[in-house]
């Protein structure tokens, strides 16, 4: 995923993460891993723990870490909207805040993500803190950095801001209840941990939990396979080995485009073509970012004020408004300004009519199908009829992923017509009987995304539900923030919230912003709890819904919808109102004296 890649931290496979396998999964699953270790199931199913592995640069804590906590406010997760939390409350609020984390750095998902090709999709100074005391003596070495470069970035965090003395590491939270006699929230994590607090605030992202395929065989699989966000630190030399690789979200396109140049052979099984777009890499000068850097702070208020949080947005003109020259050349344009120009940056209607929709996913179709030689391979990566709305699904990236299928060892799979069966000790089996012999599958499956996280760590309301059976049924929230039954609980980057439709960074920190500011209002106002109310979370859910239903969202069958993830609930899982109406909401809530919680003064 580096899909803007969404910075968030996530948490490790435990028994519900382990029967997405069905039971299918024998002890060689990460085989390669030098860290694996068994955990207790019916089928003796072994996973690799990544909260285990270490960096060879890790400098987290070592020992020394109490089991029993007491903080105003603990964070679940260190990543992007974690350390943002962390640091304001705690350096500008005074609290004494306490964070878990799962892993064994900074980071969420690029202290997790290293698979090949792993980078942002947001260009820079896009994809950062608007904090001065970070970007003041900060560089990057490209517009579009890659995980490597995260990770040193964050190391310049630490450096900044000092979080880590703050950081709970190696520890996945299972256990989350309201303790009504203090009142507060009582935390466990898996390694025996316990945390109490006033507050709560869930930072895990909406990429918390992993997707596995429940192929019949896959045990007996005599090569290595590995998820994206389980990839060994080391690599895997690819080199004179056969891969296939099982998806083209954006995880997948990167995995493919970069393992293509390296393996012997690589197959691509493709459910759906990613209409993916021209990331225009290029190389960045100290000097030229330096240059920059007087405008900074107005650059991150104006990027607050774009529909996702990017310095660009839609033009005030529809797509029918221009002539078919006119709107030849503009798409041509934002096609060589590339990054999500044509997606984010084109017309205003784009998302919203069908037919302006298609003039867009023509003219992709048209430039994409000119880079494949091969017209059959075309018919699959970039087929004349639109699999779905343009832009309903996240497109990735890409730097030369069509020009990888223009060589002979380089193949793509449609298993919508021919489906993978089951899995043989040498290889993957599809529908017409064929097998496909090869070393390594690299699994690009995704995610339970954006509620699957929380859903997964045993959260319960003031009644003993557990979150997961609250929304087993559907999501809600009240401003994509927070949830009834579940006093002084926030969280963000997550389920309901502007999320998957804007900048990540952009998003921590409006939603971040929110969190302090309550939280500062709650403290001066004597404020013992808040607590959203159900006609609040029924009002929000209506609101969110009817958003996208405007949109042409609701026609694809997305990780945006939930539609990835078999039994889940087919319902909008991010508002699609924009940045701007967005923060309007949160303002008036606080603004009208928490509008939509019920308040307990102390």
């Amino acid at each position: 995923m580096a899909q803007n890649a969404e910075p968030m931290a996530r948490l490790e496979p435990r028994m519900d993460d382990i029967e997405n396998l069905n039971h299918a999964v024998a002890s060689h699953l990460n085989v390669q891993a030098a860290n694996a270790s068994s955990l207790p199931t019916s089928s003796s199913i072994s996973l690799r723990k990544d909260h285990l592995r270490t960096r060879k640069d890790q400098s987290a804590q070592s020992g020394g870490v109490p089991q029993d906590i007491e903080t105003d406010i603990l964070i679940v997760g260190a990543g992007f909207g974690g350390v943002y939390l962390l640091h304001r409350l705690r350096d500008e609020l005074g609290f004494n805040v306490k964070c878990f984390e799962a892993g064994k750095d900074l980071g969420g998902i690029w202290h997790w993500n290293c698979y090949p090709g792993a980078r942002v999709d947001s260009p820079i100074p896009v994809y950062e803190y608007s904090l001065e005391k970070v970007w003041k003596n900060w560089s990057w070495s490209c517009k579009y950095p890659g995980w490597q470069e995260l990770r040193r970035y964050f190391d310049h965090v630490e450096q900044q801001l000092q979080v880590k003395k703050d950081v709970v590491f190696e520890s996945a939270v299972v256990s989350s209840e309201w303790d009504e006699k203090r009142p507060g929230w009582t935390v466990k994590t898996e390694d025996g941990k316990t945390a109490r607090c006033r507050y709560l605030i869930l930072a895990t992202g909406f990429a918390a939990k992993r997707n596995f395929p429940d192929w019949p065989g896959l045990d007996t699989f005599e090569g290595a396979i590995h998820h994206s966000s389980f990839w060994p630190e080391e690599d895997v030399d690819v080199a004179g080995k056969k891969v296939a690789v099982i998806g083209t979200g954006s995880t997948g396109i990167q995995i493919a485009q970069e393992c293509a140049k390296r393996a012997k052979e690589l197959t691509v099984f493709q459910r759906t073509p990613n209409l993916c777009l021209p990331m225009q890499q290029a190389s960045l000068t100290s000097k030229e970012q330096e240059d920059r850097k007087f405008d900074y702070e107005q650059f991150f208020r104006d990027r607050k004020s774009t529909f996702a949080g990017f310095p660009f947005d839609y033009i005030q003109k529809n797509t029918l408004d221009d002539s078919s020259e006119e709107r030849e050349k503009f798409f041509e344009q934002l096609w060589e300004e590339g990054g999500f120009k044509l997606w984010l940056a084109t017309y205003k209607d784009m998302l919203y009519d069908k037919e302006a929709n298609r003039h867009h996913y023509d003219f992709w179709a048209k430039k994409t199908r000119a880079r494949i030689t091969d017209p059959a391979i075309a018919d699959i990566l970039a087929p004349l009829e639109p699999p779905h709305a343009f832009g309903t699904k996240r497109p990735s990236l890409e730097q030369d992923f069509y020009e990888q299928f223009n060589k002979p060892n380089v193949h793509v799979i449609d298993v919508n017509k021919n489906p993978v069966i089951e899995v043989r000790p040498r290889g993957l089996v599809t529908a017409d009987g064929k097998l496909h012999e090869v070393d390594l599958i690299a699994l690009a499956t995704g995610f339970d995304s954006v509620t699957g996280g929380m859903k997964n760590m045993g959260l319960k309301d003031i009644n003993g539900k557990p979150l997961a059976e609250k929304w087993a049924m559907g999501t809600w929230s009240y401003l994509g923030t927070t949830c009834n039954g579940f006093p002084n609980m926030f969280f963000l980057y997550g389920a309901q919230g502007p999320t998957a439709f804007s900048n990540g960074p952009t998003c921590v920190e409006v939603q971040g912003d929110w969190i302090v500011d309550s939280i500062r209002k709650m403290r001066d106002e004597s404020i013992q709890s808040i607590e959203a109310t159900r006609e609040a979370e029924e009002d929000w859910r209506r609101k969110v819904t009817e958003l996208s239903d405007k949109t042409l969202f609701p026609s694809a069958n997305s990780w945006y919808m939930g539609a990835n993830i078999p039994g889940k609930p087919r319902e909008q899982l991010c508002y699609a109102g924009g940045l701007p109406l967005y923060q309007k909401e949160l303002k008036e809530s606080l603004d009208e004296g928490f509008k939509g919680f019920v308040v307990v003064n102390a």
